[in-house]
């Protein structure tokens, strides 16, 4: 079949899944959405004005049900449910009820898992109410998947009219673990064609918007993921991250993103089609990790699955995970560790300003100055400079031809079996290349590992001996616990014009621990109309870059209102750390928004 045939026949399957009570008036929702091809193809309809409020006043759902949705955090409403303030059934039926409504506004999903997700729900509360105890300890817990994690009896299509109509024979481990948790999975959601742009737009359910500004792209790989966590149609969502899929959508929605470790959640058992068997292990290895309204949601998950990943999947890594309260982990001042990782009197924080590629444009580099003075100003954190290590701009390099070892030849024969054409993001980015020899993968995997011996010196400035001699190698001491980077160097930019993966993808190479933290929106003083970039420009990468910014290229008043957002790095299997890091930038940052609203 074509692939617009599979496409109809799928399209009519996810709109079957909503219940017809649960629909909006076709007078609410922006007409390209209701054709998925206009949705890729006719962005220029799109009003530049945010949906996120519309679930409130659309009249769709009850007061509670807008109560559930809105005032709770993970913890809270995990002990509201363990306290029968609310059953499951209700609040997983609140969020079935305003994912489907996020999906009418956005195009988010793609499974619909709502009626197992209900038949889930009254089987916790039975189980509650008969014994007086939890499934386990997110017992009742809303939460979402992107596409490529499997659930028995449902699609992973990834976006592909090749892979439709196929559904899974068993869950992916992640899945099976979080159920064992008590977690409720209430959908699964959209990501661009191939898994492989950073925009989230396919020809088999349509492109995800952006809920804050249909203007600007959602992000990809879980931009569904996002789009829907922005409309607090879940709770917690969890995605995949090989090139920055977890942390670009979470800075083009305002939300926290986390990329962990590889091996800390589990990636195993999800969709291959596209790729040769065991792609993974050959090559760049993705890895899984949450996206959340909040830090605090973050460490709830994050603090449930790492002990537990080893015993769920064959790619899980013996984890532990400390005391996952906040508040034994900070001075009055209430922002800083008592102890930081390093052991140092205080926590360190380096200013890592760019990648050695790509300068970033104005707001990027004002919001990451910003951050670094007012965490100069926070009692017990040291910031530092660190200059830009020569190995970072080999990484981006790389990244990417490990990324291509198959020539992408398994990808563009799924996608000519139907006929279908790539998505304009991947238009002049993919075409069939040549898959590498043996020696040639080794040759690469050799780079990446000098590569990672020399961004060892990053996380030291100085030696620290005890005998007096520098060349001693357990003289060697780790100074900086945490570095802040931009997550992109550029804001979020209108659909398909995403730029320079390399600021996020090269900590997959590196298997650093990185998240997204949001800092602030754009305002009118940061726009500098009129005023040009002078820096020299480095190359190709940033000479594209700088078409985000001239003014005869691009309005920037597009970016008004738009998240900025930082990204926060670790060393390997340093998560819990990077967790640490975050949460200080995101108490810092959050007690300055207090101050500036009061003056």
């Amino acid at each position: 079949m074509s692939y617009k045939s599979i496409a109809h026949r799928k399209q009519l399957q996810l709109e079957a899944q909503i219940p017809p009570q649960w629909r909006l008036d076709v007078s609410q929702i922006a007409p390209a959405l209701l054709s998925p091809a206009d949705s890729i193809t006719k962005t220029a309809q799109y009003e530049a004005i945010s949906v996120t409020n519309l679930p409130r006043t659309c009249g769709l759902l009850t007061d509670k049900e807008l109560k559930i949705t809105e005032r709770y955090s993970v913890q809270p409403m995990l002990d509201a449910i363990r306290e029968r303030k609310f059953t499951s059934k209700e609040v997983v039926l609140a969020f079935c009820k305003r994912a489907a409504i996020a999906h009418q506004l956005t195009r988010c999903l793609t499974e619909p898992v709502f009626e197992q997700a209900l038949e889930q729900a009254q089987r916790l509360d039975d189980h509650l109410q008969l014994t007086g105890q939890p499934i386990g300890p997110l017992h009742g817990l809303p939460i979402s998947v992107k596409d490529s994690f499997h659930i028995a009896g449902v699609d992973s299509t990834t976006g592909l009219a090749g892979l439709a109509f196929r559904p899974a024979t068993q869950n992916s481990p992640l899945v099976d673990l979080l159920t064992s948790l008590g977690a409720v999975i209430i959908a699964k959601t959209n990501v661009p064609q191939t898994m492989g742009a950073l925009d989230s737009c396919n020809h088999l359910f349509g492109r995800t918007l952006n809920p804050l500004n249909p203007r600007l792209t959602v992000g990809g790989s879980t931009g569904g993921e996002a789009a829907l966590l922005a409309m607090r149609g879940s709770m917690v969502g969890f995605g995949t991250d090989i090139g920055g899929s977890i942390r670009i959508p979470a800075m083009c929605t305002d939300l926290y993103g986390f990329k962990p470790s590889a091996g800390r959640v589990p990636i195993a058992g999800t969709q291959e089609a596209g790729n040769i068997p065991g792609k993974g292990r050959i090559s760049l290895q993705p890895v899984a990790g949450p996206i959340a309204r909040s830090v605090e949601d973050l460490r709830a998950v994050m603090a449930e699955i790492v002990p537990r990943a080893e015993l769920f999947s064959e790619d899980g890594i013996p984890g532990r995970w400390l005391d996952s309260s906040v508040g034994s982990f900070l001075l009055a001042c209430d922002t800083i560790p008592q102890s930081p990782p390093s052991g140092r009197k205080k926590f360190t924080f380096g200013i890592l300003r760019r990648d050695g590629l790509v300068e970033p444009l104005p707001p990027v580099a004002k919001v990451l100055d910003e951050v670094a003075q007012m965490l100069r100003c926070t009692p017990g954190v040291e910031v530092v400079e660190v200059p830009v290590p020569p190995a970072l701009s080999k990484c981006q390099g790389i990244a990417g031809r490990l990324m291509g070892v198959d020539g992408g030849i398994p990808m563009i024969d799924l996608l000519e079996s139907t006929g279908e054409p790539l998505i304009p993001w991947l238009k002049n980015r993919m075409k069939r290349g040549r898959e590498m020899t043996l020696s040639q993968v080794g040759a690469l995997q050799a780079q990446r590992a000098q590569v990672e011996r020399e961004m060892l010196q990053m996380w030291t400035t100085r030696r620290a001996t005890t005998d007096g001699n520098p060349a001693t190698a357990a003289s060697w001491t780790r100074d900086i616990d945490a570095i802040i980077h931009p997550v992109a160097p550029h804001p979020v930019p209108e659909m398909d014009r995403y730029n320079a993966v390399g600021y996020t993808s090269s900590w997959v190479l590196l298997d650093y621990p990185a998240g997204t933290v949001p800092v602030r929106s754009i305002r009118e003083d940061d726009l500098e109309l009129g005023k040009d970039m002078t820096a020299a420009v480095l190359g190709s990468w940033d000479k594209a870059n700088r078409l985000l910014w001239d003014e005869k290229t691009v309005d920037r008043r597009v970016y008004l209102g738009s998240p900025l957002s930082l990204q926060v790095i670790t060393p390997k299997q340093h998560d819990y750390e990077l967790i640490q890091a975050m949460e200080i930038i995101d108490r810092v940052v959050t007690t300055e928004r207090g101050r500036v609203s009061k003056l």
